[in-house]
């Protein structure tokens, strides 16, 4: 009875084979339009991802830097698919602006992409783009950004990071220094080519001439080499120029002064002490030669044996000299703490 009533093994392969094809049909329909709907999606991808490149190469052989406004901007920075890096400068370039630092960071950010342009290393990894305020107020409140000019690099993939932002205030905008970020973000080195410059041969050479003539017209009394007051004040300027951060200025490349974008108060002094202006350089070179000149009329009240009224007079604008500006010049030592960067 247990025999007979039990089924056989090939009964029951029977009806698996038979249930099978009915069950595993939907299932396997349903992996076929996956696999061509994943399939469709990478191809619609990698259509979207070349007119993207595309596109900016066809920009870049035309200028090499272009503009975006806010669409552009989220179309070929923001948005997926994406496998080139995208340097940004954002700036506010309109004359009503009155930045006259974004106009000295747009001369050095064509360099550098001019640089890179022309170079036999270009290639649709890296492109240069700007965005001004005046054209892209919404990316600007996107980012939460109220300063220009800024630079940021926006990787391949993922979102930028902090070292993605480029440290303007204690580096300066130099397309050399700019250059040096991007290799260090990109592995991409790129060598400056700056236009030729003949201002500086052109004002040594006029030095030159101005000299040689000087000596020339005094050819016969050269007595005044021997000045020693006039060789002091040679010193004296260098010493000035030295002291006040102007080598600092000329490999930093710093703006001359910050005006905030939003209530248009100008800033002379840097906050950092890893940084400066350069007109804050000036101010410094300023007081260190009011300070000379008190500490200088103070010494000829004391030494000169001319009248005692006379003298007097001369011993206290020496000292208002001295104690007035040494205040000032204390004050911004002060809000540097630190000290300066060329110290």
């Amino acid at each position: 009875m247990g025999a007979r009533g039990a089924p056989s093994r090939r009964r029951l392969a029977g009806r698996r084979l038979r249930y099978l094809p009915t069950g595993s049909f939907p299932f396997l329909l349903l992996l076929l339009l996956l696999c061509i709907q994943l399939g469709g999606g990478q191809k619609k991808k990698e259509n979207l991802l070349a007119e993207k490149v595309e596109q900016l190469m066809e920009w870049s052989s035309r200028r090499s830097i272009f503009r975006m406004n806010g669409d552009k901007f989220r179309k070929f920075i923001k948005a997926p698919p994406r496998n080139y890096s995208m340097i940004v400068m954002f700036t506010a370039l309109q004359p009503q602006r009155q930045c006259s630092v974004c106009r000295q960071a747009n001369e050095e950010y064509q360099i550098l992409a001019n640089s890179w342009r022309y170079s036999s290393a270009f290639c649709n990894k890296l492109f240069f783009s700007m965005v001004d305020y005046d054209e892209g107020t919404d990316v600007f409140q996107q980012l939460n950004m109220n300063s220009a000019p800024t630079f940021m690099h926006f990787p391949p993939k993922g979102r930028p990071k902090r070292a993605d932002t480029f440290d303007l205030q204690r580096i300066g905008f130099a397309a050399e220094q700019l250059a040096k970020w991007i290799a260090d973000r990109t592995d991409v080195h790129i060598r400056v080519f700056r236009p030729p410059n003949y201002s500086g041969t052109i004002a040594l050479a006029l030095l030159v001439s101005l000299v040689g003539g000087l000596l020339y017209l005094r050819r016969n009394n050269l007595e005044f080499i021997y000045n020693k007051t006039g060789w002091a004040m040679v010193s004296l300027c260098i010493v000035f120029a030295m002291t006040s951060g102007q080598m600092w200025n000329h490999i930093r490349g710093p703006p001359y002064a910050h005006k905030n974008p939003h209530n248009g108060q100008v800033s002379y002094i840097h906050g950092s002490s890893q940084a400066q202006f350069v007109a804050e350089s000036h101010i410094i070179l300023v007081l260190n030669a009011a300070i000379t000149m008190g500490m200088v009329l103070l010494n000829e009240a004391a030494t000169s044996k001319g009248d005692v009224g006379k003298r007097r007079i001369i011993c206290l604008v020496g000292l208002g000299l001295v104690v007035f500006f040494f205040s000032f010049l204390l004050s911004i030592f002060r809000s540097k703490y630190h000290g300066y960067p060329y110290r």
